[in-house]
């Protein structure tokens, strides 16, 4: 049965990969329709082995071992292995799901460009890449899946390869992720050089017992070799999840077409850093430093990226900075030691984040590509399928209940109120704020885009008429768990022993142990009911639904109020409009740095010090040389001869010296 199983482990990224190639390889060959139907049902059929997967997890089956040994080089083997526990097998059904409905809908967006087979090859591959990264038994599989999702990230976001900003933005992604990706790999080094090992289950067996190993980075200056560790591997994290200050590369990655953008904001890259910590909890919470690092940058992230959408007008970038911030909410789950939850949220994200992309392209779909929603309104009955699921994905992501977001939103901000890591103070402030914000800024969209007069042209509005079915299916389905994904898996999840095992928390960190103690009790549809209510009277709650009230005495009752408030407070619009500078300063400091550093290389260092002084300095010095000897070479033998008696004189004085000395 096992090596059954194991099949089943191997064909699951196998099925994605397979019609990957063949789409990209013989795309000419096979047609459109050959492309989208080989790769539809290979994901269709990894989602459904991932569902027998989670299935037969659920029954209290694992596995955890080697698949195929690749090659030896000096005693460190070099292996393709599978851990299949809860995590794993969450992660799966999640990531081939999300991917199978982006596969369907990318025939309507797609359908007239001209690289389509190409595109269905990149993402078939991309959904392969992550599923190699979750499934991995062992760090250097889990690099290899790391490096190959932020490779085909960079293909696909600059998929319009003939724009120049598609170009730019794929670029910065790919710049800004080596960045994470090589502290990420020093994280890696360091787990060999004090584990000896890189496979998962040695290494976190090991952790105790090294707990107080020491590393001198700087001489004289002892390091905490788990704290340096866990720092390095969220380094790694902070470039994948976007974390502030690694967050530059996500919004522009808008660049690329709106099913990758769904994609890799929902179920993949993204998601790869907090799936990566909560894998390692069990070397996480050994430091407690590390954990407060971890706790601030999410709740830095969560408040500052959040506070950037209120100012986007640019419909895919208002839900790209909402993926920033509720990126932030899950790494503060994770710092606050809330592991299971930053899993939960992560889950019920993908879901409702899916819907709200897929949904603003949708609408890009009917408005002739235009993205500004400034230049929208009025949708709502022209397009009404779109604006139900969209109405499902807001109320999911502002964190009303029974959507699934409000479960989820509502246990981080509880797990951060619990904790008493240093700076969960300081966390809890800035996700509270952030409700509040994220419901102004999610209604602000619904308002703008779906409510209100029409802003379009007439032959725009003419036109304008809801998605073809293969648009329109997808978000239904996606708005079917982005409602029920709360009811079903928070108890499982959160309060019961679903990541026994696979998620280790120390007892002093138990949060969510401390949450349950009010609940204690009750299961199933009564602690659901419970927790709803208590949620309905807590303060998140009626942050969240001040924020819709706001956007609509903004957007609907006085839609002047928007131009006054901006008019008033134009220094902190300015701020935010610039990003708070963090473009102008990487374009300063490190794009044209570097270029000025290449350049004075070139100038000073390569033409003026090795060609002017090493390679032509030489040069001359032979040439001024020569032209001191030339007049020697005169071709008179009596010259040479008069030459040759100088210099037997020479040699006789010479020798007389030495004899008398």
């Amino acid at each position: 049965m096992q090596e059954e199983m194991k099949m089943i482990y191997l064909a699951v990224p196998l099925v994605c990969l397979i019609p990957a190639i063949v789409a990209g390889l013989f795309g000419r060959k096979i047609g459109r329709i050959g492309a989208h139907t080989v790769t539809i049902l290979g994901v269709g059929l990894a989602f459904f082995l991932s569902c027998y997967v989670y299935m037969d997890v659920m029954d209290g089956n694992t596995f955890n071992g080697t698949v195929y040994v690749w090659g030896i080089s000096g005693g460190f083997p070099f292996e393709v292995g599978f851990l299949i526990d809860s995590l794993t097998a969450s992660m799966m059904v999640i990531v081939t799901f999300v991917s199978w409905m982006v596969h369907i809908y990318t025939i309507g967006y797609m359908h007239d460009d001209p690289g389509y087979q190409r595109f269905f090859s990149y993402i078939s591959l991309f959904t392969f890449s992550m599923l190699m990264l979750v499934m991995s038994n062992n760090f250097l599989q889990l690099f290899f899946g790391w490096e190959a999702v932020g490779l085909v990230s960079y293909l696909l976001i600059g998929f319009w390869y003939t724009r120049d900003t598609a170009i730019y933005a794929n670029l910065k992604a790919f710049l800004v992720n080596r960045v994470g990706d090589f502290g990420f790999l020093i994280g890696i080094a360091a787990i060999y050089a004090t584990f000896g090992s890189v496979d998962y289950s040695a290494v976190f067996a090991s952790a105790p017992s090294l707990v107080d190993e020491t590393i001198e980075i700087i001489p004289g200056t002892s390091w905490n070799m788990m704290t340096f560790i866990c720092i390095m591997l969220f380094i790694g994290a902070m470039g994948k999840s976007a974390q502030v200050p690694l967050h530059v590369w996500l919004p522009d990655s808008m660049e690329g077409p709106t099913p990758i953008s769904a994609l890799i904001h929902a179920a993949t890259m993204v998601t790869a850093g907090i799936f990566m910590v909560a894998r390692t909890s069990p070397l996480f919470e050994l430091s407690e430093t590390a954990l407060s690092v971890v706790l601030v940058i999410g709740a830095l992230t969560a408040f500052f990226m959040a506070l950037l959408g209120l100012v986007q007008n640019d419909i895919k970038r208002v839900v790209a900075y909402s993926t920033l911030s509720q990126l932030g909410y899950m790494t503060v789950a994770l710092g606050a030691s809330g592991y299971a939850v930053a899993i939960f949220h992560l889950g019920t994200h993908a879901f409702f984040k899916a819907l709200l992309f897929l949904g603003a392209g949708s609408v890009i779909i009917a408005m002739h590509h235009e993205q500004d929603m400034r230049k929208m309104g009025g949708l709502r009955k022209l397009m009404p399928w779109t604006y139900a699921t969209a109405v499902i994905g807001s109320l999911a992501l502002a964190g009303i209940p029974p959507f699934a977001g409000f479960f989820s939103k509502d246990l981080i901000i509880e797990s951060v109120h619990a904790s008493t890591i240093p700076g969960s103070g300081f966390a809890y402030v800035a996700v509270l704020a952030g409700v509040a914000i994220t419901a102004f800024y999610s209604f602000r969209l619904l308002f703008m885009t779906f409510h209100g007069k029409p802003r379009m042209d007439e032959h725009t509005l003419h036109h304008v008429k809801e998605s073809p079915w293969v648009v329109v299916v997808p978000l239904v389905l996606l708005a079917i768990p982005s409602v029920l994904a709360g009811f079903m898996f928070m108890e499982p999840m959160a309060f019961s022993n679903y990541f026994e095992g696979v998620i280790y928390v120390s007892e002093e960190h138990d949060v969510l142990g401390a949450i349950g103690s009010i609940y204690e009790g009750k299961t199933g549809f009564s602690l659901v009911m419970a927790f709803m209510l208590h949620g309905m009277v807590a303060l998140p709650f009626w942050l969240a639904v001040g924020g819709i009230l706001l956007a609509w005495l903004f957007y609907i009752k006085k839609p002047e109020l928007p131009g006054k408030v901006v008019d008033s407070v134009k220094p902190i619009y300015n701020v935010l409009v610039n990003k708070y500078g963090f473009d102008d300063f990487n374009q300063t400091v490190f794009a044209n740095g570097t270029v000025k550093i290449g350049k004075f290389m070139s100038e000073y260092g390569d033409r003026r010090l090795i060609d002017g002084f090493f390679v032509n300095g030489t040069a001359r010095v032979v040439e001024a040389f020569s032209r001191f000897l030339k007049p020697l070479q005169s071709g008179l033998v009596y010259q040479y001869a008069f030459a040759m008696i100088l210099g037997l004189l020479g040699l006789m004085t010479w020798f007389l010296r030495v004899a008398q000395g």
